[in-house]
């Protein structure tokens, strides 16, 4: 082991009692050039352990173990510094002192070899009752070992053939580094600043040489990526520029029909005929034996539909309460949905917006409309035929009316007046009672300046209705109410039954209801079977057709309803004729949304509730409507009745169902000639 002489410098280095010893070799400066010998015996053993070697000398060392030397091996005065006196007291007293080398005390820098269980084990494998070392009282053992039964591997680890520690403590041996020993990871430990430096500097360099496999996969990797974007964004695009395109400078005009936004669907239908229609469908025999073309259908037999508002072309399922006729249920778009080739409205016993039950209205308003034609529904009713509460309704209003929103209906439904007389007024100006109608907003005398949609034009949304479901608790089977709902009224709610026929009076009736204060019926019932219902007999159930076909000509016009193929009834244009302080009622000329939901209202009918079952559903399995040939009026916007500007105008009443009020949302009721004090340059008295 290379090793370094930290006092071949001191002042006496060379004062050797020994002419031949070697200065190159390390001494011990705790053991004198005489042989120390240790004698431990037993019964059983004896162990003589003596060393020879010379000593070296030792002069700047004040470490623990010049400071420790007990009475034994050192002389009684107190020594302050070295001096050759000192060392040649150390070197009388070897034994006392390395009996103490084995049991440093606690301050010592390096941990005690005496508490070492190595030592200790030593001790005890030698002389149970005996110390390793003896100390006598001027520097004497008490008892010898001859030096010929030692043998020079002592076990003693400061006996070995060892440097001493230049530090004070145990000896060289203890450390396995020495200052000028070379080891594989110096520079972890002691950095070169040059060789650092150069490393840095050529890191990218050195790193390149040595790089594995995996990294110059990577890096080839990542350089034909780069490549491969040059190309595919450079120089595939030069390579197949064919220079700029030229726009024309002529511009293509066009009408814009509507400012409805449709989204954007998958599926979107592009014709408003339904290409599920069967083909015996595309026409259908009208009531006067021609023949009328199909101008709109939907068989619904895509599955899972939804009516959110914006999820379909034609149809939104409204998320309201119906306030106008006191339901008793929430209209929710999770209760229309279509299943099975069908459209279903559900109602449920489901606690909704503070109400007990929920179902579904689907509403084609502001979406698809028609004027004049023939409307057929393929429908299955809900629940039982003999069980009396629920309100199945298709049906169908003029679009300048929301159903549910009675902002938007107020002073025109159900108005259908071309006149300027009392019949335009509130309450028809009677006092009897007959009429609780605010007057007609939007009369045929509407002064000018004031907000009219076409001025010149009495507008309402009036009613005609295709089915309103019923039960005659005495024949114990369902009925269908058909009916026009029209104002102003009639003297008692009756219009001239000369000019109402009825095609089969054994299921045909007129009904004994004929209006109230807020509308005038114009009503048929008729009985159905029992069959045609959700909970049917045995026989069913089965889907029937209701529907309605009309005209509205002044003096031929008309409206006949069926339940399926069969006529129920009809009333011409001339049974609505002035009667009293008003003037002739016309049949709708107004644009007519369609209107398909399931209600329960105390205003309806009698509710059974024991007898009713939860949930309930309505089936729809086709609408259709049908127009005379080149006549195609389906939209909600025509010339002569126009409804989209004059709605997005007032989108405050026609979208906010809390307003019950025209006034309420905002805005004022137009002035006319007759109450207004005003003139009209389209209409005179």
């Amino acid at each position: 082991m290379s090793t370094r002489n930290l006092t071949d410098r001191s002042p006496q280095a060379n004062n050797n009692n020994s002419g031949d010893s070697d200065d190159s070799e390390p001494r011990n400066p705790f053991l004198q050039e005489e042989s120390s010998s240790l004698t431990n015996s037993s019964e059983d053993s004896t162990t003589h352990l003596t060393s020879k070697r010379p000593a070296k000398p030792f002069i700047d060392y004040n470490g623990y173990y010049s400071q420790q030397g007990s009475s034994n091996s050192l002389s009684k005065n107190d020594y302050n510094s070295y001096s050759s006196s000192n060392i040649s007291g150390i070197g009388q007293s070897s034994p006392n002192l390395n009996n103490d080398i084995y049991s440093p005390p606690e301050y010592d820098r390096y941990p005690s070899m005496g508490r070492d269980s190595r030592i200790t084990s030593m001790a005890n494998s030698t002389n149970s009752n005996t110390n390793l070392l003896g100390h006598n009282k001027k520097g004497s053992l008490s008892s010898q070992l001859s030096t010929s039964e030692i043998s020079e591997n002592s076990s003693n680890p400061f006996l070995v053939d060892a440097d001493f520690s230049p530090f004070g403590g145990y000896p060289a041996s203890s450390f396995p580094l020495h200052i000028d020993e070379k080891e594989p990871d110096d520079y972890l430990h002691n950095p070169d600043p040059i060789a650092d430096a150069y490393a840095d500097k050529h890191r990218f360099m050195s790193d390149f040489k040595n790089m594995d496999k995996r990294s110059t996969g990577g890096l080839i990797g990542l350089i034909v990526l780069f490549l491969g974007a040059i190309a595919l964004f450079i120089i595939v695009p030069a390579l197949t520029y064919t220079g700029a395109t030229t726009h024309g400078s002529n511009t293509q005009v066009y009408e814009v029909l509507t400012q409805y936004q449709y989204q954007t669907l998958s599926a979107i239908r592009t014709s408003l005929v339904d290409p599920d229609t069967p083909e015996s469908a595309l026409t259908r025999l009208a009531n006067d034996g021609t023949n009328w073309t199909l101008v709109f259908s939907d068989e619904f037999n895509a599955e899972g539909r939804t009516f959110y508002d914006g999820d379909d072309q034609f149809w939104q399922a409204v998320n309201i309460h119906y306030a106008a006729t006191n339901d008793l249920e929430w209209y929710d778009p999770d209760a229309a949905t279509t299943t099975n080739g069908y459209l279903e409205l559900r109602m449920d016993a489901f606690e909704n917006h503070n109400l007990f039950y929920r179902s579904g209205m689907l509403q084609s308003w502001n979406k698809m409309c028609f004027t004049e034609g023939l409307i057929e529904v393929s429908a299955m009713l809900p629940n039982f035929g003999n069980v009396t509460g629920l309100w199945p309704g298709i049906w169908t209003m003029g679009n300048l009316g929301r159903p549910g929103y009675l902002a938007s209906t107020n002073g025109v439904w159900p108005y259908t007046y071309e006149a300027c007389d009392a019949g335009i007024t509130a309450n028809q100006s009677s006092h009897d009672g007959i009429s609780y109608l605010p007057g007609q907003r939007l009369s045929v005398c509407t002064c000018d300046g004031e907000d009219h949609p076409n001025q010149g034009v009495g507008r309402g949304a009036p009613e005609i209705d295709v089915i309103e479901g019923a039960v005659d608790s005495t024949l114990g089977v369902g009925t269908a109410s058909q009916s026009m709902q029209i104002a102003p009224f009639d003297i008692w709610y009756m219009p001239d039954y000369e000019f109402i026929q009825i095609y089969n009076f054994t299921v045909t009736a007129m009904n004994t209801y004929a209006g109230g204060p807020f509308q005038q019926a114009v009503s048929a019932v008729s009985t159905l079977n029992t069959s045609w219902y959700e909970l049917g007999d045995t026989a069913g159930p089965y889907f029937q057709k209701y529907g309605f076909e009309y005209r509205n000509d002044d003096d031929d016009g008309y409206c006949t309803w069926f339940v399926g193929d069969d006529p129920t009834y009809t009333i011409y244009a001339t049974a609505l004729h002035p009667n009293g302080n008003v003037d002739w009622r016309r049949i709708s000329k107004e644009p007519m949304s369609i209107i398909l939901n399931l209600g329960v209202s105390n205003n309806w009918a009698y509710i059974d509730w024991a007898s009713i079952v939860f949930p309930s559903t309505m089936r729809i399995d086709y609408v259709r409507v049908y127009q005379p040939e080149g006549m195609n009026q389906v939209t909600c916007d025509p010339s002569d009745h126009p409804t989209y500007d004059y709605i997005m105008n007032h989108r405050a009443a026609y979208w906010n169902a809390n307003y019950t009020l025209w006034e309420d949302a905002g805005y004022d009721t137009p002035k006319n000639i007759l109450t207004g004090n005003c003139r009209s340059s389209k209409f005179s008295l």
